[in-house]
């Protein structure tokens, strides 16, 4: 059985997909929004110069960096909750199965990427600071910076898991028992995790052009599933590539606004080209080509646009 074939071990009814999107999206944006809406109202009734804020950095300056980034991933853990008991108690679907069609969980696996791209997309922003110093102020300040590090580590893993738990596990295995076939889910839950980024201020920043990234980011994480029949790979990219970002660099119009140790002083929009297009048509299908020999990836095309096929009744039992 492969990875979408994983959601036949549950109740799979289309219904029940449907319902569970409503369960994490309600856990997701309005249970795990409430600490973040409190203390804005708190904020703003406490303080009569601040105003209402608009965006996310407005948000950021009126709470503080770390405080508003702690309830924002609060907000992401909640909706993590949302989706593994919609999982268990929804579907009857273990986590095991909605992580990957492995017969446990390959730690590994997630090591391995979360290394590998952390000491890459780090080595890409010291490299653009020594070879553009005059682009970077030096942020880092001790006390504010290891309360980030705290947050960061324990929160953003939660926020990653959640996205990628959400659009390449819940979504994907629910859109494939929906459509039969591996490529209309690929691509739906690539748009899906796109779109889920249009209210970032980067791309009021940059423009319609970053959702080049953002939906080559999500095809990227969701070919990496598809072709390793699991979570494992997926997750420990997206948790390293945010983890190390924010630790590492900030700028006054990215959604991460976050007391890092260096700061983006640099026009985004001149760097449009390298920042979008670079990660998707060239770094993106080195780490395919790396991950394909390291884990012997063959069949591509049944892979990512074959069919799904319900598998033999005695393949799998549903839990009561």
């Amino acid at each position: 059985m492969d990875y979408i074939q994983q959601a036949y071990k549950g109740l799979h009814d289309i219904w029940r997909y449907i319902i569970g999107v409503f369960i994490i999206f309600f856990a997701w944006q309005l249970i795990g929004m409430i600490p973040l809406g409190i203390a804005l109202a708190i904020k703003i009734f406490s303080d009569a110069s601040v105003g209402m804020p608009t965006d996310i950095p407005a948000m950021s300056k009126v709470l503080g960096s770390n405080l508003f980034l702690f309830l924002m991933l609060l907000s992401f853990a909640v909706g993590l909750l949302g989706v593994f008991l919609s999982s268990k108690f929804l579907h009857k679907q273990s986590i095991t199965s909605l992580t990957t069609a492995r017969k446990k969980i390959d730690w590994k696996r997630f090591w391995f990427i979360f290394v590998i791209w952390g000491l890459v997309s780090s080595g890409f922003v010291l490299f653009d600071y020594f070879m553009s110093p005059e682009d970077y102020q030096l942020n880092f300040k001790l006390q504010p910076f290891l309360i980030l590090a705290v947050i960061a580590i324990l929160f953003i893993p939660l926020q990653t898991s959640f996205e990628e738990y959400f659009f390449r596990g819940y979504l994907m295995q629910g859109l494939g028992v929906l459509f039969k076939n591996k490529w209309v889910p690929l691509l739906m839950t690539s748009i899906g995790f796109g779109l889920m980024h249009i209210a970032n201020p980067e791309v009021e920043k940059l423009g319609p052009v970053i959702m080049v990234y953002y939906i080559g980011t999500g095809l990227f994480l969701g070919i990496i599933t598809l072709m390793d029949d699991g979570l494992e790979l997926a997750l420990g990219f997206h948790a390293a590539n945010n983890l190390f970002t924010a630790l590492l660099v900030t700028a006054d119009w990215t959604a991460l606004q976050t007391h890092s140790i260096l700061k983006d002083l640099s026009d985004p929009s001149s760097m449009a080209l390298a920042e979008i297009f670079v990660p998707v048509f060239v770094v993106f299908p080195v780490l395919l080509f790396v991950l394909s020999k390291k884990y012997n990836w063959t069949n591509w095309k049944d892979k990512l646009l074959g069919q799904v096929v319900e598998p033999p009744k005695e393949d799998y039992k549903i839990l009561d």
